[in-house]
């Protein structure tokens, strides 16, 4: 692949993923990435600031669109469909191939604990997006901050499942995370009064 090629930052997410899956996180370099994606060290430089964030590539473009879909719902929306509208922003914009290498990746960060970490600010950074995003709508404390909450954790089990395969036929990784949504908020009333 040459040097000219376009869309550097998905190839260096995708050699990343790919060599962290055969070799493992630690011991993949940020040169190997850089050579796998047929770039340069430099270039993976200009895009990420190391091999970690590769990994986590998007993170930000996520949290905006979290936060746009809250800010969009219908006046009136309870806060968790708020939040499903948000769920259904982000869902929007992955791609056949993020569903692809998604149990690569998962597989690489179950296998290193740096990045089980940098998972979890990732999930810290998404709840303050939404949460932000539902306090602005007039959402109080602590309803804004339990329905970000299982906003984060209907994105992981939702897109969990549609990396596995399901919603082939039944609304893709949007109704995943809906799915996951709705059990969550199941779970909620069965905590009891």
């Amino acid at each position: 692949m040459g040097r000219w090629e376009p869309n550097a930052r998905m190839r260096l997410v995708r050699a990343a993923v790919d060599l962290s899956a055969e070799q493992g996180y630690d011991a993949t370099t940020v040169a190997q990435i850089a050579e796998r994606a047929g770039l340069t060290k430099a270039t993976f430089f200009r895009h990420f600031p190391d091999k970690r964030e590769v990994l986590f590539a998007g993170q930000e473009e996520h949290s905006a669109l979290l936060a746009a879909g809250i800010g969009a719902a219908p006046d009136g929306a309870s806060p968790l469909d708020a939040v499903s509208a948000g769920l259904d922003t982000l869902a929007a914009s992955f791609t056949p191939e993020q569903r692809e290498f998604g149990p690569r990746l998962a597989e690489a960060v179950r296998g290193s604990t740096e990045l089980q970490e940098r998972g979890a600010l990732k999930d810290v950074r998404l709840a303050s997006a939404m949460g932000t995003a539902l306090r602005e709508r007039g959402v109080p404390e602590p309803a804004a901050h339990l329905a970000a909450e299982l906003g984060v954790l209907a994105v992981k089990q939702g897109y969990a499942r549609w990396c596995d395969g399901a919603g082939d036929d039944d609304g893709g990784l949007a109704e995943q995370m809906r799915a996951a949504l709705a059990e969550l908020r199941e779970a909620t009333v069965a905590l009891g009064p």
